[in-house]
């Protein structure tokens, strides 16, 4: 009997632990029409839950740059710290030994104004040989790479 109320109790308190919380951010206007963002609005207000999509590219693509952007074969990636996929090229470029330039488009003027030129709507954004690269795979990064090469 013991042994079955100690288990029934590890398995409610493991499932109460492990069960997923959501985390909404709501939007409300107070009195005074300042507009105001939290995970718990007031009760007194009609709130509405805000859907927030990150500016990350969801699957890579590429395209033909504009010559001002030059057509070398560096390697240059602009990126945030935040960004997984940034992350994931840094590493890749590392462990294949691909020296590259990095510009974070939050924190650097460069990077801000090259991602404004470039009219970028995420990142990674990754410029190779005269091709840009939005996100972040690695066979999309070679396929690109390649593409650069035989061009050349």
């Amino acid at each position: 009997m013991t042994r079955t109320l100690i288990f029934s109790v590890a398995v409610v308190l493991w499932a109460s632990c492990a069960a997923p919380s959501a985390a909404e951010i709501h939007k409300w206007t107070d009195a005074l029409g300042r507009v105001h963002f939290g995970d718990r609005p007031p009760r007194d207000v009609n709130a509405e839950v805000v859907t927030v999509r990150p500016n990350v590219y969801e699957s890579p693509s590429s395209e033909r740059l504009s010559s001002d952007f030059g057509n070398d074969a560096s390697v240059v990636l602009y990126s945030t710290t935040w960004c997984v996929h940034c992350k994931r090229a840094r590493e890749y470029f590392a462990e294949k030994g691909i020296p590259f330039e990095e510009y974070d488009v939050e924190t650097t003027d460069k990077g801000r104004r090259d991602y404004a030129r470039l009219r970028a709507r995420g990142v990674p954004v990754i410029l190779v040989g005269g091709q840009r690269l939005n996100g972040f795979s690695a066979a999309a990064f070679e396929r690109l790479r390649a593409r650069g090469r035989a061009e050349r």
